[in-house]
């Protein structure tokens, strides 16, 4: 049987034109719905599109995001060196991993790494200056980073040893934390079934 063509709106009910815009869910699921029957002259085309690109925007902006904050980080790390703290460390390494998660699961976002670097050390800079009283004048114009560096795990400008072994530990413990959490939740699994039997 051949296949029904696309069409923009020929053979869209109304309902489900007025549902883009009244329950997105719901059309989102109605849309899937008629993808799965190969009901193409029912798509809505023209909003299935617009949120198609919409989730790839999405997706580098939520790269920018977090590139902005890394290098805000960095750049908090070395100058202003005297309030290093273990929560810059732990925003640095969770925004290298989410970055690596979102280029590992959409390759094609790697190349816009490069791309949008100049404009997310703005960001970063703006970031700083936001949080502590250091003037712009106080970093350069261009970031001095490397890419490479920036996503390095082991790259933290004007490194300061004892924090970064110190952290090591610090990660162990919660890591073993959370252990503790799990198997806590895990005993209180196993007491509430045993109590569940002895009622029955």
């Amino acid at each position: 049987m051949p296949m029904q063509p696309f069409s923009e709106t020929a053979s869209l009910d109304p309902p489900a034109l007025n549902l883009y815009e009244t329950d997105f869910y719901a059309w989102t699921q109605a849309q899937a719905r008629l993808l799965r029957d190969r009901r193409w002259g029912q798509v809505d085309v023209s909003n299935l599109v617009e949120e198609v690109e919409s989730l790839g925007r999405q997706q580098r902006q939520e790269l920018r995001n977090r590139l902005g904050v890394l290098l805000g980080h960095l750049l908090k790390w070395q100058y202003q060196p005297r309030d290093l703290s273990r929560s810059w460390l732990a925003t640095i390494r969770i925004q290298r991993l989410d970055i690596a998660d979102l280029v590992t699961d959409d390759s094609s976002l790697q190349p816009y790494l490069e791309e949008t670097m100049g404009r997310d050390y703005f960001e970063g800079v703006a970031l700083v200056m936001q949080e502590t009283n250091l003037p712009q004048s106080t970093f350069p114009t261009n970031c001095s980073y490397e890419l490479a560096q920036i996503l390095a795990e082991g790259f933290y400008p004007e490194e300061l040893s004892d924090l970064i072994e110190g952290a090591g530990d610090f990660w162990k413990r919660i890591n073993f934390l959370m252990l503790i959490s799990e198997y806590v939740d895990r005993r209180a699994g196993f007491t509430y079934l045993n109590l569940c039997q002895q009622t029955i």
